[in-house]
């Protein structure tokens, strides 16, 4: 990976002004989403890592609470898929029509439930995402939308995650795209072990400068050769 200078902009995602953090390096080539799993937010420690990683590789993140913060006092909404997914889509939509990263080839990455979050929004053929990622997620819990996403996803998970491979593997067979499981050996859960979130960053990293196509663009939102 090579480095990147990159700034971080608070922004408020969609209708309901979502806090976020958009990682934006100087000459981004596509824009990731984060969807991060139950429990968590925008300032998960493991997706903020990843995320650092990623804007290396020239990409933009946004990292962004998926509940106003009324909404996360229900514990019901931080298992609501169908209402993650769409406030998922609608960041994808935000990101879109804004002029500072508007015309950016997107993708996803998710973690736990996120990760069905996530998939859920691909299912929406209109967003063109270009890519997903899950780390240690739970596919599964997207249902019937994983038949209709078209995206080309990534499934990672820990080798000793014992319940969540079966699950990924379930997942997989769902799956009408190109899709890929992957096994990080000695990983558990959250990727605590020496060396394991640095696998999953290169593998999700490979994944989405494979996928997602297009010119870079600039802070005016337009796109150059």
């Amino acid at each position: 990976m090579t480095t990147k200078d990159f700034k971080v902009i608070s922004v408020a995602v969609g209708q309901y002004g979502l806090e976020g953090s958009l990682y934006l390096p100087s000459d981004p080539v596509g824009i990731i989403i984060f969807a991060h799993g139950s429990g968590s937010s925008r300032f998960s420690p493991r997706n903020i890592f990843v995320a650092k990683q990623l804007v290396k590789c020239g990409f933009a993140c946004l990292l962004f609470d998926l509940l106003t913060s009324d909404e996360a006092r229900d514990r019901r909404n931080v298992f609501d898929i169908p209402l993650l997914g769409a406030r998922v889509a609608e960041a994808v939509s935000w990101a879109l029509a804004n002029p500072i990263v508007s015309g950016a080839p997107v993708g996803l990455f998710g973690a736990s439930t996120g990760a069905a979050a996530a998939l859920v929004a691909a299912a929406q053929a209109a967003l063109r995402i270009s890519a997903v990622v899950s780390r240690g997620g739970r596919p599964d819990l997207a249902g019937t939308a994983l038949g209709q996403v078209q995206a080309p996803t990534l499934l990672i998970v820990g080798g000793l995650d014992h319940e969540v491979i079966e699950l990924n593997k379930e997942a997989l067979g769902k799956l009408n795209c190109v899709a890929q499981l992957e096994i990080v050996p000695g990983a558990t859960h959250l990727f605590e072990e020496p060396g394991t979130l640095e696998h999953v960053v290169e593998r999700a990293a490979a994944w989405f400068l494979e996928h997602i196509h297009g010119p870079a663009f600039g802070r005016d939102g337009a796109g150059r050769e």
